[in-house]
């Protein structure tokens, strides 16, 4: 299944507000400047957001809670921020950069409600093995930054990721799980785009391929 190119960019969009290099976030991580509040707001951040269709419908529905995605990719991460623009999100922002980096030298300890892992790269060479995600320095690093009751979740449409992560954040006793994470997966649900979280997951679904999930409670 290849990938569709991506619809391009309205240049009257100014997106550059969206979008921040990690190269160019300040530090300490100053959250009033990107998300100004009265108010305290829950975090949530998703690792490797792709072409961003979950960040940009959990802002929308939640405008109570700030977003940050992170994406390694230009092209996609330039395309979510625009998109995050182009609705005028005011509580969502895109990063492109290492995800484990920003949140290993940025992210306070106990400052995340939520981080997202939604179908990341398998690395299915066994010398590539250290780069995934779902590892046991990059989870250290989660349990660091999330709040007790905090959430882990977890998608791919790789088996043996799936069981192989599942069995490393279980190996840390920070985290409780792997618990269900309730899906409607109605034909007329895919096909209004409402009710799946990424464009990856949509393709995985609309061919008849199995989608693996998971969420876990840090303690």
């Amino acid at each position: 299944m290849g990938r569709r190119a991506l619809p391009k960019i309205d240049p009257t969009i100014a997106y550059s507000r969206h979008l921040v290099e990690l190269a160019d976030v300040p530090s300490p991580f100053d959250r009033q400047h990107w998300f100004p509040s009265e108010t305290a707001r829950p975090l949530e951040i998703e690792i490797g957001s792709g072409k961003g269709l979950f960040l940009l419908n959990e802002s929308g529905k939640r405008s109570e809670t700030d977003f940050i995605g992170i994406e390694v990719s230009k092209k996609y991460c330039t395309y979510a921020a625009y998109k995050l623009a182009q609705s005028e999100r005011t509580n969502a922002r895109m990063i492109r950069g290492d995800a484990i980096d920003f949140i290993r030298r940025w992210i306070a300890d106990a400052s995340v409600q939520a981080i997202h892992v939604y179908f990341p790269d398998p690395w299915w060479k066994e010398r590539h093995r250290r780069r995934r995600v779902v590892r046991p320095d990059a989870l250290e690093q989660i349990s660091r930054v999330l709040v007790p009751g905090g959430r882990l979740h977890f998608w791919t449409d790789v088996e043996e990721y799936f069981e192989s992560g599942c069995e490393t954040i279980q190996s840390n006793p920070s985290f409780q799980g792997p618990l269900p994470d309730s899906h409607t997966e109605s034909a007329e649900a895919i096909d209004s785009g409402e009710q799946y979280h990424t464009h990856f997951e949509r393709r995985m679904l609309v061919n008849a391929h199995d989608v693996f999930r998971s969420k876990f409670i840090r303690l």
